[in-house]
């Protein structure tokens, strides 16, 4: 096994980097394939010349873009996610409090239950599985461009850490993104409506006097 494929199943992600303890927003979300680690973007700098893989977190686990994983092993059979509009790939199969005892397609590592025609749930679950068969890993790798995987892609990170993947309910099928309101008005209305209906409980009149007022100007006692 390369290094770089073992250290990307195998490293621990969104932990604190400690050579930047001090500065914000430093948790490992970046892999290094020239030094099979991960780094927090305060490194990138430092690995100029190394081809960098972005690492998201979803439902509290390690996943990579499709695209991008594509360029350095063969996905075929694991199963992707669609989340954000992005298809993704988890690197680690996902705990399950008991292995799944429903009859159907499920992932021939771990048992986790899977559409078809997938065959592994994660990475990792096909990485070991070939190793298993006792076939060479060679015959699903990639010569990879390194060109594709530059530092230039990471010099813009956003260092908020907003263009990562959020958390959502945890479930065994094609994971969508939310759809929300089409506009953001109407999901501030629509919550706003749902605060004044808890509130009406404890202050009736008062919440109806302020829903009833109009803006516009004021209103003066006419003079003595």
């Amino acid at each position: 096994m390369p290094g770089w494929l073992g250290g990307l199943v195998e490293e621990s992600f969104f932990v604190g980097c400690g050579t930047h303890e001090n500065r914000r927003k430093n948790e490992k979300n970046i892999f290094c394939l020239g030094c099979c680690t991960s780094i927090c973007p305060h490194c990138v700098p430092a690995h100029p010349s190394h081809p960098l893989s972005r690492v998201r977190r979803y439902v509290y686990n390690d996943v990579v873009r499709l695209e991008d994983l594509e360029k350095l092993i063969d996905c075929s059979f694991v199963q992707p996610y669609t989340i954000n509009s992005a298809k993704v790939v988890f690197l680690k199969p996902r705990p399950q409090s008991r292995p799944s005892k429903v009859a159907g397609n499920t992932c021939s590592t771990c048992d986790r239950i899977l559409q078809e025609p997938f065959r592994f749930c994660s990475l990792s679950c096909k990485v070991d599985h070939v190793l298993l068969q006792g076939e060479d890993l060679s015959s699903i790798l990639f010569r990879f461009d390194e060109s594709e995987l530059a530092f230039s892609r990471f010099e813009n990170l956003r260092m908020d850490n907003s263009d990562l993947l959020l958390d959502d309910d945890d479930d065994d099928g094609p994971m969508q993104s939310k759809v929300g309101s089409p506009s953001g008005h109407a999901g501030r209305g629509s919550s706003g409506t749902k605060k004044n209906k808890s509130n009406a409980g404890f202050f009736p009149q008062i919440v109806l006097s302020l829903n009833n007022r109009r803006k516009g100007a004021p209103h003066r006692s006419p003079l003595s």
